[in-house]
């Protein structure tokens, strides 16, 4: 297999989720941990990392809000940031433009929500042809209600998640595992 150009993606660590009504910090010290752990890992491979912002018209996610800033416990160095208007990080914001101009082939998910934005993404990216690692370990998500009136942990969530994307959109990787990888810094 050849190397290939990496880039870190972190999407939506942002304090808008903290000011949500579902907010759930039971996970959030391991989420962190690992979420930094990843960041500094890459920062010290070399590999680029990627801010991007969830934006839109309700508040907390608006500029305005003052909350669409990264989460207050990470130290978040990015080398360039995006804002995006849709789950998928891919639609609109530009960071497709930017990923292809900078001869990115292999792309390191993490962020917050995991099956939402951190989903949506690697499947949108797999589907475009990059080459995805899924740090589940690194994603945040919050119970859930299904309709049936039964509710889904975070746990049970992120399970799912890797079970949907394993072996068809991504590979799911640990921190270590993901900066492991042979990988070209940009």
């Amino acid at each position: 297999m050849s190397e290939q150009k990496s880039a870190l993606l972190v999407i939506d660590a942002q304090e808008s989720f903290r000011q949500r009504p579902y907010w759930d910090p039971a996970e959030v010290p391991l989420y962190l941990e690992r979420q930094q752990a990843l960041i500094d890992g890459a920062r010290a491979a070399g590999i680029p990392i990627v801010r991007i912002f969830h934006v839109d018209d309700e508040a907390p996610f608006t500029l305005e809000s003052g909350y669409v800033r990264t989460l207050e416990e990470l130290r978040l160095e990015s080398d360039v940031t995006f804002h995006k208007h849709r789950h998928s990080a891919l639609v609109g914001s530009g960071l497709d433009v930017w990923l292809v101009e900078n001869g990115i082939r292999r792309l390191i998910i993490s962020g917050i929500r995991t099956e939402q934005c951190c989903e949506t993404t690697t499947r949108h990216a797999s589907d475009l042809g990059w080459d995805v690692d899924f740090v589940s370990e690194a994603t945040l998500t919050f119970p859930m209600a299904h309709a049936s009136g039964e509710t889904f942990d975070a746990a049970a969530i992120r399970k799912r998640t890797e079970l949907m994307l394993s072996g068809r959109f991504a590979r799911i990787a640990t921190v270590e595992e993901a900066l492991g990888r042979k990988a070209l810094a940009a």
